[in-house]
């Protein structure tokens, strides 16, 4: 049954048209003052650069395919990207010259490479490969004109490692450990030396993450919730690895802190219930001392970069009536101000400029919905965090709702612009976007809650979001769609098989299928840490059978659309195949299988195709 007509003020954009509002995010501040960005507008991710706010951008690369990131040299105008093939996570790292010339310089397609930072001189860069064995991540270093093989190995890894960035005098780096998305550790490996100095020796899980040096090298400077029940700003030294904390975040976890360090300006941010809280502020002897922070377009912000004298960031901000653009705060402004309150007028906001602008292809913001922020209670009495919003017109018997799950299961949903979300607003539909326990943002407890055998308290939550819903006046209780990606898949698909009464229909996006052949396939690099929150293969497979809905799905009652990318390698597209292929004997099933993405569809092009037949199935079913 499809939803109720609405009048033309609200439906007169297709879906195309939503799909095309750009973003432009990933900033990077070169030495000449020139800001390198990643823009969609080709329908993929590619790189651009500005020379002045408001400008015609310069587009930079003219691939298929996206570009992961870009990172400009401390010294040259030249820049670093990083692009894979078909979504195959297997990325490549290029140089991008000044005069447009590009220079491949790894030119190793079997192997993954993480970016690690430029040396402060811009002569070398670090990264982390699992070139050597697939399994696990090594370190090099590499002389910015070398290519292919003309990596130096500083040092053989035996898990899952990353590059913090160079000591500033670029005789050491700062690596990183994970053992899960909660546990992780920090070293200084001495480049001379070759010796790894261990700074967090501990016992059970904390997180240290963010971490990076602090002007000449004398401090480090991080998140962690060593002690806490969030995550706190912590000064750490990096002899001794102790620490101390700066800025408490309350209730609420630090997102994240990035240093300048050449003028020690610091920025960190605070996860507010999904909401970006930013502090600006200056490292002295006496501590930290904060300087006013403008207010940015929407509500969500991060990807700070700071320019080359210190003077001035970068950085994205976005929300659900903003699409994402880049904007720059002048930090010389701020410093006046915070000395002399009658600077900038003793307005702070006459300090931040938004440099680029991100087409919203035209449609006008008050088309857009801002959702209002709901708790609702589950089964044990705990208030689960949602973000609910509710079409401009709603028919009498109520509006259908998507409840669309966020994956992880260590991620959260926050108020971002979609796209795709915005058109099933204007199309009637209501949405429900629940953060049930196993979401990060709100403590340590909470995170925990769905670990290995805890793991269907989570799929309960849907089904109290379910119920909550049904007391709404604005819902129609007959058509409720389940809908998420990657992990939320598996929700997706556990929420059909557990609670099959409830649903209208359900989307699984790059979903788990089986937790036993998920882990069995997904990229050796990573299968430890999705065992350390699912469960192991050796000691756990029965548990991991038992919850897999493969193995429950003659119990399902709703129509099922499937949609996977052929080169996933986090979740193989084998789970889709095998659901596709069981669900089909019990409920009508559509699938799309694109043969150049990844765990995501990235191209505008396919997420047109992909979302089309979507709204085709539920315009059908819903």
């Amino acid at each position: 049954m499809c939803p109720p007509p609405l009048d033309s003020a609200v439906s007169d954009y297709d879906l195309e048209r939503y799909l095309t509002v750009r973003s432009a995010y990933g900033a990077s501040l070169g030495p000449d003052g020139r800001l390198a960005f990643l823009h969609d507008a080709t329908g993929v991710a590619q790189v651009y650069t500005l020379d002045e706010p408001g400008a015609w951008p310069t587009q930079r690369t003219f691939y298929d395919e996206p570009v992961s990131f870009a990172s400009y040299s401390p010294e040259r105008p030249e820049l670093i990207f990083g692009m894979d093939e078909g979504g195959n996570e297997r990325m490549q790292l290029f140089r991008l010259d000044d005069d447009g010339r590009i220079t491949e310089l790894t030119a190793m397609p079997e192997a993954k490479h993480r970016w690690g930072g430029w040396r402060a001189d811009g002569e070398q860069f670090a990264f982390a490969s699992n070139r050597r064995d697939e399994s696990v991540f090594d370190i090099y270093v590499q002389d910015r004109d070398a290519t292919g093989e003309g990596a130096e190995l500083v040092f053989e890894g035996d898990g899952w490692l990353s590059v913090g960035g160079f000591h500033p005098d670029g005789d050491a780096l700062l690596l990183q450990q994970a053992y899960s998305n909660f546990d992780q550790d920090v070293y200084v490996l001495d480049l001379e030396t070759g010796e790894r100095r261990h700074l967090t020796p501990h016992d059970g899980d904390i997180r240290y993450s963010s971490v990076q040096w602090g002007p000449n090298g004398d401090a480090l400077y991080l998140v962690t919730d060593d002690g806490s029940e969030t995550l706190y700003l912590a000064q750490m030294d990096p002899e001794t690895g102790d620490l101390e904390q700066l800025r408490s975040g309350g209730e609420w976890n630090v997102g994240g802190v990035a240093v300048d360090e050449e003028t020690g300006t610091l920025v960190y941010s605070r996860n507010v219930d999904g909401y970006t809280d930013l502090t600006l502020g200056e490292l002295t002897n006496d501590g930290l001392r904060e300087l006013p922070m403008p207010e940015l377009p929407g509500n969500i912000a991060g990807g700070v970069s700071f320019g080359p004298d210190g003077d001035r960031f970068a950085l994205s901000s976005s929300g659900r009536r903003e699409n994402t653009n880049v904007s720059i705060v002048d930090l010389t402004a701020l410093r006046q101000l915070a000395d002399d309150e009658t600077a900038l007028a003793g307005d702070p906001d006459g300090a931040v400029t938004r440099w680029t602008e991100a087409s919203t292809a035209g449609i006008p913001e008050e088309r857009f919905v801002e959702p209002e922020l709901i708790r609702y209670e589950t089964f044990d009495g705990r208030q689960i965090p949602a973000f609910f919003s509710v079409p401009e017109s709603v028919p009498d018997e109520g509006a259908p709702v998507i409840v669309d799950i966020h994956g992880g299961p260590e991620s959260q949903r926050r108020p971002s612009f979609s796209g795709l979300n915005q058109y099933f607003l204007s199309q009637g539909y209501a949405l429900l976007e629940p953060n049930v326990r196993g979401s990060s943002g709100y403590g340590r407890e909470y995170t925990h809650l769905d670990d290995v055998e805890k793991r269907m308290d989570s799929v309960k939550d849907i089904d109290y979001a379910v119920e909550w819903l049904t007391d709404r006046d604005a819902v129609d209780p007959d058509r409720i769609v389940a809908k998420g990606g990657s992990y939320g898949g598996f929700m997706v698909l556990a929420a059909l098989t557990e609670y099959p009464q409830r649903w209208a229909a359900g989307v699984d996006i790059v979903g788990i299928a089986n937790f036993v052949t998920f882990l069995e396939n997904t990229g050796s690099w990573r299968r430890e840490l999705r065992e350390a929150e699912y469960g192991s293969l050796a000691e756990d497979r029965e548990f991991l059978e038992s919850v897999s809905p493969t193995n429950n799905i003659d119990a399902i009652e709703a129509p099922l659309f499937v949609l996977h990318g052929a080169n996933d390698p986090r979740v193989p597209v084998g789970e889709a195949k095998q659901i596709v292929e069981q669900a089909s004997n019990h409920v009508p099933v559509r699938k799309r299988i694109f043969d150049d993405e990844g765990h995501g569809i990235s191209k505008l092009d396919n997420q047109i195709a992909a979302y089309t037949d979507v709204v085709d199935f539920l315009d059908e079913h819903v």
